[in-house]
């Protein structure tokens, strides 16, 4: 497994590129965007990539990015016409601070 960290000062089409490279390999199945860890998943379900996102989810125009991102990389996937798929929790209550 790889583990990457993103920070605030990421750029959204370098990043989109990265993760759409990978997730055109062949053993890639899922994606599952679950707030600041984006993990994706072989065939054999077994963690090849955890994405982690090092960012303040209250920062809008943070929140802005990461949509945009992963609107991007969806866009991809359902493009492959492949059985790769994801799953969309990028942001909820709990990666939110409510303080």
């Amino acid at each position: 497994m790889r583990e990457v960290t993103v920070d605030a000062g990421f750029g959204v089409d370098e990043l989109t590129e990265k993760i759409n490279g990978i997730m055109s390999r062949w053993q890639v199945q899922l994606l599952d965007i679950n707030g600041p860890d984006w993990i994706i998943f072989d065939y054999d379900m077994e963690i090849r990539y955890l994405i982690h996102f090092d960012v303040d989810f209250n920062d809008l125009e943070t929140r802005i990015r990461l949509e945009d991102l992963k609107l991007n990389v969806i866009h991809h996937i359902e493009s492959l016409k492949d059985e790769t798929t994801y799953r969309d929790n990028l942001v909820s209550a709990v990666f939110l601070d409510n303080h």
